[in-house]
């Protein structure tokens, strides 16, 4: 999986390849994004292209969440489509969850932080 990278100030933004993050690419997914959570302690997660997140992509969604937090970093999501952030409403992850509609919304709100 190849996440793209692009550091904005303090905020490093991951953009998540694909057009789904479930069993058959979550471990890779924790994979790759270990490096980036490790080395910065703001990250935004740019969902635009995902179609599909299922259970096991919501989990490692969280574990990125945990890793960060353990280390006094945060994580901001955006982009997600509707059927993704139905599925973060579902379970109620936007409630855990800074959730951004755009990436500039992000941006302006994470600027000033």
């Amino acid at each position: 999986m190849k996440i793209t990278i692009e550091k904005i100030g303090d905020v490093t933004v991951a953009t998540i390849p694909g057009d789904s993050l479930d069993a058959s690419n979550a471990k890779e997914f924790k994979c790759d994004i270990a490096p980036i959570l490790e080395d910065n302690g703001k990250v935004l997660l740019d969902m635009s292209s995902l179609q599909f997140v299922d259970s096991s992509g919501l989990g490692a969604v969280l574990s990125c969440l945990r890793l960060l937090k353990s280390k006094g970093g945060d994580l901001f999501l955006c982009g997600m489509t509707r059927p993704v952030r139905t599925l973060f409403e579902l379970v109620r992850l936007n409630k855990i969850f800074d959730i951004f509609s755009t990436r500039e919304e992000a941006m302006a709100t994470l600027g000033e932080q």
